[in-house]
């Protein structure tokens, strides 16, 4: 058995883990490669029967335009039905604030604990990996979340000989990581074994962009470029996918899946590290968001 046949192995046992143990599970589905591959194995873990999970995706209104029309197209593919919490509905509503920097990702933990709440979904399956920053490093795969959807390290439980604990009490759910043990050259190396579609913007291609805190940002509506920011056409791609307000390219010819692995095999820089804004607002940026309810 292979690496990557182990690491299928086990996220396979999980969702059928859960699927034994909870009564309304749901998947994170954001469009990117971890939501993806995470799709890919519930579809597999269940077959020939669907997948006996529905979709959420919360959609900060600044998502990339290609990564909402593959969304779009999977759902569809696949007959799934898809949950959407919107942060525009809530700024809309004036609950939430648009803040001074345009970013909208440390706004989605509201819609996302509301949304949880609303639907009475007890496990949320999320595509976190231990090897993205060291806040995710200390998550169990099973993530246990209290009545406010909040993360506390001390109450995590241990997970020996791949041993899961789903108890909770009521109004609480489970976080539940099936990619937890995953790296990013391992997600690359199973994509490219399956022969899963991606959305284009994760290869090479040229593209309108502008240099803010040492990272090539798309310009949008959402507040990009501001003045002294000059707009550049750059051969780039996206090594993860969220905002765009706090998500930036990396320069790359890396067109094709082997490119892209070749790249990521050489690279120091987690993908978090080397591209997303939000997580530099604070060393415990993604820390504080998960003690919120946060992913």
């Amino acid at each position: 058995m292979s690496h990557l046949d182990a690491l299928e192995s086990e996220a396979v046992h999980i969702f059928r883990e859960v699927a034994g143990e909870f009564e309304r599970p749901v998947i994170l589905f954001s469009g990117g490669k971890d939501s993806i591959v995470m799709l890919h194995l519930a579809l597999k873990a269940f077959a020939p029967a669907p997948v006996p999970f529905s979709l959420l995706h919360v959609d900060t209104g600044h998502n990339f335009p290609e990564v909402i029309d593959y969304r779009d197209r999977t759902v569809a593919r696949h007959g799934l039905r898809l949950h959407v919490a919107s942060v525009q509905d809530y700024i809309d509503r004036g609950v939430l604030r648009e803040r001074p920097d345009g970013t909208r990702n440390p706004l989605q933990t509201l819609p996302l604990t509301e949304k949880i709440q609303a639907e009475r979904f007890d496990a949320v399956f999320g595509g976190g990996r231990r090897d993205e920053e060291k806040a995710r490093a200390k998550e169990r795969v099973f993530s246990l979340r209290d009545e406010f959807s909040q993360w506390d390290p001390r109450r995590q439980r241990p997970e020996l000989w791949q041993l899961y604990n789903g108890r909770h009490a009521p109004g609480e759910h489970v976080r539940v990581f099936p990619l937890s043990n995953w790296t990013e050259l391992d997600v690359w190396q199973y994509i490219a074994r399956e022969g899963i579609e991606l959305p284009e913007i994760y290869f090479a291609h040229e593209r309108d962009v502008f240099k803010r805190s040492g990272m090539w940002l798309t310009a949008g509506d959402w507040g990009g470029p501001k003045e002294g920011e000059d707009v550049e056409r750059r051969q780039v791609r996206y090594r993860t996918v969220g905002d765009m307000s706090c998500t930036g390219a990396v320069e790359s010819d890396a067109t094709t899946l082997a490119d892209v692995i070749t790249e990521i095999a050489a690279s120091r820089l987690t993908e978090r590290g080397a591209t997303r804004a939000d997580d530099k607002l604070s060393e415990a940026a993604m820390e504080d968001r998960k003690r919120e309810g946060y992913f």
